[in-house]
């Protein structure tokens, strides 16, 4: 599939083509309108909508319930953990005394490093960037519709990150400054959560060594399972009650997080990835257990397709779905998502990339949505 890089300029006849704030692949273009004129005014429509809702301008088909299909698109977009994994030193994790799962663990992760370029080649990415495009099937009320996106991602060590997402007329923004993380979308709704840096979901799916071996280097082996094909090892990461407890308020309590790496016994390569959480939120801090709400978020990602990037193995295309469950006494609705993404540029230690690129929307002073993180 193509990406739109340019667009023409509709409003000066002869002048130079705009360029994309993030690339789009033609067929999102295409079903804009009817005619280029149209196409490139709804284009601007979206692109302008940092802070309101092009929505309501533009009538969208993908879904009736707009808010829960945000909640989608920032669950596969959003920072990821309650503690870093991108860290600021040399990759070094020896195999000490331990458990024979945690041993074996740390062996799978060294076998995982070597298998993704080396740590000489991973201690020296200073700096990324990254171009893909992105197919949704929402589900919904029994409804499937599916739209085309595209995704522009870029990082510096240790902890700075900012995502630009685009599909349909929904645009998603966000970042990491190493102190906060942000979310940002053009329905108006933002939140801000502080507390450690957390890395972006997307760097598990084969755009980020580093990080997934940091991630993964204090888990145990749980077992093997055949995954696509591949016989994987299992490694498994459970929050710990310290964490759970840090990332909850007065309204909201997260009630468990678990993480799955399968990695490849053939290749040392991380071939699928899977993440739990579930959220328990209160109307006030002296709920009954009975009046909560629980939302249980659950993603799988499928990785494939993997390339060597200047000596680095990054995955080039991926599958994904992303749920959520909302229960309590009276409601039970469930919301899906499956999203096939691809990328088609990738890029490390870019020159002239600064700090400044990162910083948070100076306006965005709203508190952190648990469901959102």
């Amino acid at each position: 599939m193509v990406m739109r890089n340019l667009c023409p300029n509709s409003d000066k006849e002869g002048g130079l083509d705009t360029v994309l704030e993030v690339p789009i692949p033609e067929e999102m273009f295409e079903k804009m309108g009817s005619s280029a004129d149209v196409r490139w005014q709804n284009m601007r429509d979206l692109m302008r909508a940092h802070y309101q809702s092009a929505a309501a301008a533009i009538p969208n088909p993908l879904l009736s319930d707009t808010d829960h299909f945000m909640l989608l698109l920032k669950l596969v977009s959003s920072a990821f953990i309650p503690f870093r994994a991108q860290l600021d030193h040399a990759l070094t994790n020896p195999i000490k005394d331990g458990s024979i799962e945690s041993c074996t663990a740390k062996y799978i992760v060294q076998q995982y490093i070597a298998a993704a370029g080396g740590v000489t080649a991973l201690n020296g990415v200073s700096s990324m960037y990254a171009v893909g495009q992105v197919k949704m099937v929402v589900e919904a009320a029994g409804k499937r519709s599916s739209e085309a996106g595209g995704f522009v991602i870029w990082q510096m060590n240790p902890d700075l990150w900012y995502l630009e997402l685009v599909v349909s007329r929904h645009k998603i923004s966000a970042g990491s400054d190493g102190k906060i993380n942000w979310t940002q979308s053009n329905s108006g709704n933002s939140n801000i959560s502080r507390g450690p840096p957390r890395p972006l979901r997307r760097f598990f799916q084969g755009l980020d060594p580093r990080s997934t071996a940091n991630l993964f280097s204090n888990t145990v082996c749980i077992g093997e399972k055949v995954i696509n094909d591949e016989d994987c090892f299992i490694l498994k990461l459970e929050m710990s009650s310290e964490m759970l407890k840090a990332q909850s308020t007065p309204h909201t309590q997260l009630v468990h997080h678990t993480i799955w790496g399968y990695f490849s016994q053939r290749s040392g390569l991380l071939i699928h990835f899977e993440d739990t959480k579930l959220i328990r939120m209160k109307a006030n801090a002296s709920a009954a257990a009975d009046d909560c709400v629980f939302y249980e978020t659950s993603l799988q990602s499928l990785l494939l397709d993997y390339r060597p990037v200047n000596g680095i193995n990054i995955a080039h295309a991926g599958k994904t779905t992303a749920s959520i469950y909302r229960y309590g006494k009276t409601l039970k609705r469930r919301w899906n998502l499956e999203e096939t993404w691809t990328i088609e540029e990738v890029d490390f230690n870019i020159s002239g990339l600064s700090t400044d690129y990162f910083l948070p929307p100076a306006d965005d002073h709203h508190s952190d949505t648990a469901i959102s993180c």
